[in-house]
């Protein structure tokens, strides 16, 4: 649950994990199956009255008494995993092919052919549940734990998936046709798939575009991910929005032995995102030049070769785009990593300095992070943040951060700009999000989210720097925010 920021407050632990129309779910309840448990773990009274294609009035009556009628008993155990003898005020023996497998039962977790009909691989979330579906990319035996987090974008996978900023996270995509047009060599944030794996509704189907070069499959074969298809994507995503992102382990093993106990040991055990600094995991390690401009029909990307200004980006986890648009205003762009400090910086004589997107926790990666951009800020230079770069900046500024409840993941994300009145659509992607409370005096809340109203951009006159949480290089998503690019670098040309 969270405030009108989006903050985590305390709330009671379910005993039921909300896991309905999952074809291969299974969904482990804690207490002897009542009708309320059952109602809890389906979604709730509306949802299982929608499911079971009945009124509210009859679910009230369930309720009332105690019990649920025996023509609705297949679709409960294939919403549930429990058993027809778990059924309030059943006694007969439960019909074959209805039992979902329980791994307690099995000696040392290992599941092979209790696994449902089909299932290839499963979703083990830290509180014992799992999710059954269909392998797809490389197989493994467990991923590295992570949390899991859903983006609603309907188009754009391949650029989100090697977005750095997904580092530590498995994704749930909503929009059901993921793999449809392929990927290419032009569409990559980075070199490398950041996530550590996606989850899908439906399997992935040959490329249909003039771009492709190759298949969505072979392509995360290649590059070591996991994933699974066929679950309800949508129903996962509202079980990460109504009880927040837990920590998951894939599993998608060459040969069908699945480890489900060791899972659930290794994602309760995982920390979490909080107070993980992940931005050294992606950022270059050696400073670079960049001059690749945005792309265009027919030609392509293109080159700066006659830039106006010296821009250095501090890379904590960039995305290409970001460079193509600050290299396409005009802008040379020396890349450094991370770790580079306010004198590695400034060595380079800039005429404004880029704090770029990046995975983890703000105040983690402060702590290095911080003092570097307080020296730029002392000695002048204009200054510009996008997402990670944005928290950072704030935290400079003396500010604070904080964990949404939910994260902002899509590329339909509403943001007004106070400063103008207007409303724009963005690209967002982050699980942190900067405390405008906190803000010192001198500092502006320039932009806020028409979702929940937490601060998405900020700015200090005074300094000469400002950030948004957004993605205004559009990657994938609008191009509504483009402007900010120019933005800067009219910022940069007025200190003459």
């Amino acid at each position: 649950m969270g405030d009108a920021h989006g903050k985590i407050s305390p709330s009671p632990t379910s005993i039921v994990e909300v896991g309905s129309f999952f074809p291969y779910n299974c969904c482990m309840i804690r207490a002897p199956a009542t009708v309320e448990s059952i109602l809890e773990a389906m979604g709730g009274a509306d949802a299982v009255a929608r499911r079971l294609g009945v009124g509210t009035e009859a679910v009230r009556k369930w309720r009332q008494s105690r019990s649920i009628p025996a023509k609705h008993w297949a679709a409960v155990i294939a919403a549930t995993g429990l058993s027809l003898s778990d059924m309030p005020g059943a006694a007969a023996p439960q019909p074959e092919g209805t039992t979902m497998p329980d791994p307690s039962a099995v000696p040392d977790g290992k599941v092979a052919s209790c696994a449902p009909d089909g299932a290839t691989a499963a979703l083990v979330l830290a509180d014992g549940s799992v999710l059954w579906g269909s392998g797809i990319g490389a197989h493994t035996s467990g991923t590295e734990p992570a949390e899991i987090c859903f983006n609603t974008g309907m188009t754009g996978y391949q650029e989100t998936l090697t977005d750095p900023s997904y580092a530590g996270q498995v994704i749930t995509f909503t929009f059901p046709h993921i793999g449809n047009v392929g990927v290419n060599a032009e569409d990559l944030e980075a070199t490398t798939i950041a996530a550590r794996g996606l989850i899908v509704k439906q399997d992935i189907t040959e490329p249909s575009n003039w771009r492709a070069h190759q298949h969505l499959n072979a392509w995360l074969r290649g590059q070591g991910v996991t994933g699974m298809a066929g679950i309800d994507t949508r129903a996962l995503t509202i079980r990460i929005r109504d009880l927040g992102a837990p920590s998951v382990v894939l599993l998608f093993p060459a040969d069908g032995q699945f480890d489900i106990a060791g899972a659930i040991a290794r994602a309760k055990a995982w920390p979490g995102l909080e107070g993980m600094d992940l931005a050294k995991t992606v950022a270059c390690t050696q400073s670079y030049e960049w001059d690749e401009t945005t792309w265009a029909w027919p030609t392509g990307y293109g080159r700066q070769v006659a830039p106006k200004h010296h821009v250095v980006a501090v890379d904590y986890g960039a995305k290409r785009n970001i460079l193509r648009c600050l290299a396409a205003a005009g802008c040379r762009v020396t890349v450094v990593p991370a770790t580079a400090t306010a004198e590695d910086i400034l060595r380079h004589e800039p005429d404004g300095v880029f704090l770029s997107n990046g995975p983890g926790d703000p105040a983690a990666t402060g702590t290095y992070a911080v003092p570097a951009i307080q020296g730029v800020l002392a000695a002048g230079k204009p200054v510009f943040g996008i997402c990670l770069g944005h928290q950072l900046l704030a935290l400079a500024l003396g500010g604070k951060t904080y964990k949404l409840a939910r994260g902002h993941r899509g590329a339909n994300q509403p943001v007004q700009d106070l400063t103008t009145g207007r409303v724009e659509i963005t690209s967002q992607n982050h699980g942190f999000a900067v405390d405008p409370d906190s803000l010192p005096e001198g500092v502006q809340v320039t932009h806020v989210s028409l979702f929940d109203q937490s601060n998405e951009g900020i700015a200090c006159p005074a300094k000469r720097a400002f950030s948004v949480q957004y993605h205004p290089e559009a990657s994938p998503g609008p191009s509504d925010s483009h402007y900010l690019f120019r933005r800067f670098v009219d910022l940069i040309e007025a200190q003459g």
